[in-house]
Formats: structure tokens, C-alpha cells, sequence
């Protein structure tokens, strides 16, 4: 009898100790394949900055170490510019960037001298087999026609960018202030303008708004009837208010605008509680003188 109870009381303790083996004290869940966020890999190098087009705005962006500097551009919402701050910085480190539809992008960086692309899209890196079956974003707006609203975003980016001055002739001086036309450019079945707006006082200049219209060259004989609106399908870097002693830079997208010879494009700016207005024109001339974005880019 003794040795029947010994032996049941060695089973169950054998059966104990195992149950006690196999409950985790800590549980800890394993991530599963489609829960990783899979990086996405640039090559970044001290000279050059490499841009990045986001399908929306930048709301955060967080660095893995001092080797690299990124942040949002000077007056865009959804592009972020990185460089090495550290020449030939070993190894690799990181970023991440969260936008304002909630998405998450993880970049693992690696220092090269000359990266492989300095300019990215991340809608066609992220979708690179919809976008050579559907041309790009499945996304279209109906005042781009069939333009990817992405594109037309980087080319707008890369006019503002670049800041070239290649129109020299038209613009306006008055008030201590300046507005100048500094580029027309074309792209497919859109034009864009580049306009700068320079306070050279010092009593800053609040933008109260800015109007685009088609009038006659004879403009002391025109009417209310002989004026036309017309309305940018997007706005780069709206402005509010010039600093003084500062400058400001706007680049619009319109639909493709051809005017008769005898008329002009008139483009006003208009000072908020103020008097110090702007307005010069632009003649079809200078329309059909555009210069196309490719080329631009390509210089």
C-alpha cells in the first residue's frame, strides 16, 4: 500500500513540474510576417540632398542617429529632403515618417558617394507594378484631366526648388515692394507660373488675395464683360504675409491658357488693409514660350 501511494505521488508531481514548465512566466507575442513593417532602403552622401514625395502631408519625422539630417521642405507639406551630415558615416542607420493619412514609412539609410536616384515618389515606389499598368496613381482629378496628382505635385516642388529666374521682363516695382514673374512653364495640358513677391520695406505686406484674369490691351476702354477669371487648379506655397525685408516664392498650376493677341493675362496682388498693390500682365507671347518641365529638369 505505501509503495502504491509513493508512486502516484511521484506521478503527480512529474505531471506538475511539467505543466509548470510549459506556462511562459512572461508571455511574449511573436510578430507575425505581414505584422513586420518591411524598410524601405536610400542611399544618402554629404553633398547632394535626396527628396522624397510623400502622397501626403508630413506630420512627423524621427531620426535614428546624427549621421543624417532630414525634415520636412521649406514650404511643402509632403516632401522630406535627407543628407549625410557626417561624410562616409559607417554602416546604417534610420528614419521614419508618419503623414497625415496615417500611414508609416520605415528607411534604412546607407552612405554612398553618388546615390542611385536623388528624387523619390514614394506612390510609384510603393505601387511600382500598378504604376506601369495604370500609368501611376489609379487616383485622378478632374480638374488635372489625366495628370497623377503626385506628378503634378514634384513638378510644382522641383519649379520652387530650383528657383530659376527664366522670364526677365515681366513684373512690377511700386510701394517698396516687387512682384515678378521669374518663370512659365509647361507640362503636357498644364501651365505653371513662378511668382515671387519681395518686401523691401521694412512694414510687412499681408496677402489678402491673388486674381488672375483675361482683359483687352486697350485696358482704359474695358468692361466688366470683357473681363474673364480664371482659377489655378493648385497652389504651391500660398502666401499670407512678406515679411519685411523678405522674399516669397509661389508656383500655380492652370489648365492650358492660350489668349488672343489682343488680350492680356492680368495678375494682381492685393495688400490686405492696405494700398500697396501689385499687377502686371503677360502677353500670349510669353504663354507660348514656355518652357517645357522635362528640359528643365534635365539641365
Amino acid at each position: 500500500m505505501k509503495i502504491v501511494i509513493a508512486f502516484l505521488m511521484a506521478v503527480l508531481a512529474s505531471v506538475s513540474g511539467f505543466s509548470q514548465e510549459e506556462r511562459p512566466v512572461n508571455p511574449v507575442r511573436i510578430l507575425t510576417a505581414g505584422q513586420h513593417i518591411i524598410p524601405y532602403k536610400i542611399e544618402v552622401t554629404f553633398g547632394k540632398t535626396v527628396h522624397i514625395l510623400f502622397p501626403s502631408e508630413v506630420r512627423y519625422v524621427d531620426l535614428g542617429s546624427n549621421n543624417i539630417i532630414a525634415g520636412k521642405a521649406d514650404g511643402v507639406e509632403n516632401v522630406v529632403r535627407v543628407k549625410a551630415a557626417v561624410k562616409e558615416f559607417p554602416g546604417e542607420t534610420n528614419f521614419s515618417v508618419i503623414t497625415g493619412d496615417g500611414s508609416f514609412f520605415s528607411f534604412n539609410v546607407v552612405y554612398k558617394e553618388e546615390p542611385s536616384t536623388l528624387n523619390i515618389n514614394m506612390d510609384q515606389w510603393m505601387n511600382p507594378d500598378e504604376g506601369e499598368k495604370k500609368g501611376g496613381s489609379s487616383i485622378r482629378v478632374t480638374e488635372l484631366g489625366e495628370e497623377d496628382p503626385t506628378v503634378i505635385a514634384s513638378v510644382m516642388y522641383t519649379i520652387h526648388r530650383l528657383d530659376r529666374r527664366d522670364v526677365k521682363h515681366i513684373g512690377c516695382r511700386q510701394f517698396g515692394m516687387q512682384a515678378l514673374l521669374k518663370g512659365i512653364y509647361v507640362h503636357k495640358d498644364l501651365i505653371f507660373f513662378h511668382v515671387s513677391l519681395t518686401n523691401n520695406s521694412n512694414v510687412p505686406f499681408d496677402v489678402d488675395f491673388v486674381r488672375f484674369k483675361i482683359v483687352d490691351k486697350k485696358i482704359a476702354k474695358r468692361t466688366a464683360q470683357q473681363e474673364t477669371y480664371i482659377e489655378p487648379v493648385r497652389t504651391l506655397n500660398a502666401l499670407t504675409r512678406i515679411e519685411g525685408k523678405s522674399t516669397g516664392r509661389i508656383v500655380y498650376a492652370f489648365p492650358k491658357i492660350v489668349i488672343p493677341d489682343d488680350k492680356l493675362l492680368e495678375v494682381e496682388i492685393y495688400e490686405k488693409g492696405g494700398g500697396r498693390h501689385q499687377r502686371f500682365y503677360i502677353e500670349n507671347s510669353d504663354l507660348v514660350d514656355a518652357r517645357i518641365v522635362n528640359e528643365l529638369i534635365g539641365e
